[in-house]
């Protein structure tokens, strides 16, 4: 079953919109604590619901897992945003999100660095292959 695009569309356009108005104020060159408060704020002021920080144990074998993994952010318990602010990003931080997204169940994520000069080059958007099915139409 596919995902629902009249929900993941508007999401993801607004956090993307969120996020190029905290680039365009504060530019690249910060750490990712500073974007991740600022961008929450944000989301917050648009009247979206906002998580961040989120524990994402490992489920193995029956067990869970408690290893310290987070989401960094998810936007109406839809969407899931992984921040960066690094130099270029790399195919493991696709992975990453990736990883994120199967482990949460969650059906999309925005892997956004914001240390480059136009945001917009900065965000990349992935969608789980194996999303919950609460999350399926």
């Amino acid at each position: 079953m596919p995902l629902d695009l009249d929900r993941v569309n508007p999401l993801t356009e607004a956090a993307i919109g969120a996020a190029i108005k905290v680039h365009r104020a504060l530019g690249p060159g910060l750490l990712e604590s500073v974007y991740l408060e600022c961008l929450v704020y944000e989301l917050q002021r648009s009247a979206l619901s906002v998580r961040s920080n989120i524990p994402l144990p490992v489920h193995y074998d029956d067990v869970r897992i408690n290893l310290g993994f987070r989401l960094d952010v998810v936007v109406n318990d839809y969407v899931v945003l992984e921040l960066k602010s690094v130099k270029k990003l790399a195919p493991i931080h696709t992975a990453q999100v990736l990883t994120y997204l199967k482990l949460s169940g969650y059906p999309v994520g925005l892997l956004i660095n914001f240390n480059v000069t136009l945001l917009t080059s900065g965000v990349k958007r992935l969608i789980n292959p194996w999303p919950a099915e609460r999350f399926l139409s």
